[in-house]
């Protein structure tokens, strides 16, 4: 499309995809990471690449270590105040999900400075600054560049303390799974782009998006948590399998217990889905068991695990007696409690880590 022809006040029309439906896919980027040459990393750098988690983390001493993350995606929303304000939440996640407590960042800003008013570049970096003064985080400065899409997000720091950093890895066989935000996020922002969300519609994307995931550094130091992730571009199903993969074993998930947007439902019904979806489920989509499901249900469910979200929940895994305290460090930062939507157990003997929908 001629640059000339597109509504500067429609910003998803400036861009291919939109949030974390833009993620390069996990088989792709799986390949890609293999062909870099492994580096020594030091001792301090107790959190790295090996397991796929949410930021890095490096220890400065025995009682604290520096979380760092960045995250940064093209419009989800045509609102330049909710595109800066969504993506700056999502950016700051990655340091809750790792029970940190996010302190400082710096904005990564792309834009098509010829095509967009100013104007409306400036509200994408007011809504960021907003969201980040939300969290008490300081935005400090950033770095910008000319580019042929709107991209807007964050490099943040954040801090733990060194014994109670959460990753993929240290889920326990008979944890629970405990999800902080419903799914069908991605289903949103397809429709949003078609033209097809309505008022109610954008208004629950707007509420959930923006929801900050500041439970996670309460719920990081809890005895009996063992593994916290949070869901973004890969769904529910590609965190969780990173989970498993991790820790080596299988989650069972309660297709009736897990939260979805029942707009996204009916929008999933009526053939609206993202590309990142199919792209998703191309990549992972053989350790994924939906068998037990009514055969008719199959094409729901596939769609909705795999749909890509955008400032997504976080992913708990927990002892079932520790599930109190996470749920009540939920309802102190969000005002819900999340849902337990399933268990992990043991690989049967030959079997490989998966995810099994029932």
């Amino acid at each position: 499309m001629n640059t000339e022809t597109r509504d500067p006040n429609r910003l998803t029309a400036w861009a291919h995809g939109g949030g974390c439906g833009c993620k390069i896919a996990p088989a792709v980027l799986q390949r890609l990471l293999a062909q870099v040459p492994p580096h020594l990393a030091p001792p301090e750098l107790l959190v790295g690449t090996a397991t796929s988690d949410d930021a890095a983390v490096y220890r400065l001493r025995d009682d604290l270590a520096l979380v760092a993350t960045t995250d940064f995606f093209t419009p989800v929303v045509d609102d330049a105040l909710d595109f800066g304000a969504i993506a700056a939440t999502n950016a700051l996640s990655d340091v809750y999900a790792m029970g940190g407590q996010p302190l400082l960042a710096l904005a990564l800003v792309g834009m098509p400075i010829q095509q967009l008013p100013e104007a409306v570049i400036a509200r994408v970096l007011e809504g960021g600054a907003a969201a980040c003064r939300s969290a008490g985080v300081v935005l400090a400065g950033g770095h910008s560049i000319d580019t042929v899409e709107p991209i807007y997000g964050l490099a943040a720091i954040g801090t733990v303390h060194p014994d109670h950093i959460q990753t993929n890895a240290g889920a326990q066989p008979g944890d629970l799974l405990v999800l902080g935000k419903p799914l069908g996020i991605g289903v949103l922002s397809a429709a949003l782009k078609k033209g097809r969300l309505d008022a109610d519609g954008y208004a629950q994307m707007r509420r959930w998006t923006l929801l900050l995931n500041r439970a996670g550094a309460a719920i990081g130091p809890l005895p009996g948590v063992h593994a916290m992730t949070d869901v973004t571009g890969f769904g529910l199903a590609g965190h969780l399998l990173e989970m498993c993969r991790a820790a080596g074993l299988l989650a069972s998930v309660d297709s009736a217990a897990v939260p979805v947007l029942e707009v996204s439902r009916s929008l999933v019904l009526q053939g609206v889905r993202t590309g990142a979806s199919e792209r998703n489920w191309a990549s992972y989509g053989e350790a994924v068991d939906l068998s037990a499901l009514p055969e008719d249900d199959r094409p729901l469910w596939q769609a909705l695990v795999t749909d890509p979200q955008t400032s997504g929940g976080l992913l708990v895994a927990c002892a079932p007696e520790a599930l109190q305290a996470v749920q009540a460090a939920f309802v102190q930062a969000q005002g819900q409690p999340g849902w337990v939507i399933g268990r992990l157990q043991t690989v049967a003997t030959g079997a490989k880590p998966g995810l099994r929908l029932c």
